[in-house]
């Protein structure tokens, strides 16, 4: 979810020694929800587009004439990570936008021959041709885990159609390089699904088990989120996708350099793996998710235009589904920057 370096710091001072068993058995008790969550369920009726290699599914929300916002999700969650942030925008006046990544709900590939790819570059392009399918020529950007990594890389390779930035956990571009490098051992254990992804025992245990380990994630990543399971299940329809495992597995594996990405996209890699400065407004996120990397200050010299920092203390990795006003604040926010 986090670049190696950025997870290294929140993991280790969150969790030091414990198994992933005990951190979910020892989780705090929940606190209440943040005004605002839970209020809404679903979308109503989705949209349809091709755009690049994909026809992708997404929600849209307010009028058609407004300011776009285009929201991204991560990994394991989907568009309803935002289902409480859309209206709040809308309300607002923005045209928010909120695509199921590839390998994700009702996005499907238009071909069976295309390379279910998952490195960063290709995630991005997927939205660069979403936006040009929609004629959105420049977006305010939001997104969390993958949807933050995704985010940022359109912000610094293709800034002019990226009018602002809200990325939780800071800066995510992935650097290869650096991924090669190991961490503490307390830090390591945060890693534990991706190693488990890289052999094929994890690869036919998530297959079989994606409820389930999914699930864990949650609630390993937001331990004060006391999410149901009705709210769990919307999302979890999501990784019925076809595609969901190919993804999933390809992208963690990509990462590690366990697995190849495609030639055609080496310039965009070598690029982003400079860890290029990102120069449109900003606004960056942190929770409880982030440990001692929470002050930003770790990735505070990796944005160069206007920029701010908000720490959003009792809320988990999920944040614009934990806090959806503070999410929502944020984005309209940078859009005055």
């Amino acid at each position: 979810m986090l670049t190696r370096r950025a997870f290294s710091r929140a993991f280790a001072a969150t969790v030091a020694s414990a198994s992933v068993a005990s951190v979910a058995a020892c989780a705090p008790t929940p606190a209440a929800p943040p005004a605002g969550a839970g209020a809404n369920t679903s979308f109503g009726a989705l949209k349809q587009i091709d755009a690049g290699v994909l026809n992708i599914g997404y929600a849209e929300a307010g009028p058609a004439t407004g300011p776009p916002v285009i929201l991204l999700h991560g990994w394991p969650y989907d568009i309803h990570s935002y289902v409480d942030v859309a209206p709040v925008l809308a309300a607002a006046g923005y045209r928010v936008i909120v695509p199921y990544l590839r390998g994700y709900g009702t996005t499907r590939f238009l071909s069976a021959d295309t390379f279910r790819n998952g490195q960063q570059s290709v995630v991005a392009l997927d939205i660069i041709a979403l936006m040009d399918a929609l004629k959105i020529e420049k977006a305010i950007l939001g997104g969390f885990d993958w949807g933050a990594r995704t985010a940022g890389v359109i912000a610094a390779l293709w800034p002019r159609r990226c009018k602002a930035l809200v990325s939780v956990s800071g800066y995510l571009i992935t650097s290869l390089k650096a991924n090669l490098q190991p961490l503490p051992p307390a830090a390591e254990l945060g890693w534990w699904y991706q190693y488990y992804f890289s052999t094929d025992r994890g690869v036919l245990g998530y297959r079989q088990n994606t409820h389930d380990f999914n699930k864990l994630i949650w609630k390993i990543v937001s331990p004060k989120w006391n999410f149901d399971d009705a709210t769990y299940d919307r999302t979890a329809a999501s990784f019925g996708n076809p595609d969901h495992v190919s993804i999933v597995i390809h992208n963690y594996r990509w990462r590690l350099s366990l697995a190849k990405g495609e030639p055609r996209y080496d310039d965009f890699e070598q690029k982003l793996s400079g860890s290029p400065v990102i120069a449109v407004p900003t606004i960056t996120i942190s929770s409880d998710f982030d440990g001692a990397a929470s002050d930003g200050t770790a990735y505070r010299n990796k944005f160069s235009g206007k920029y701010s920092h908000r720490v959003l203390p009792g809320i988990g990795h999920n944040v614009p589904q934990e806090d959806p006003r503070s999410f929502a604040k944020a984005i309209v926010d940078v859009d005055g920057y």
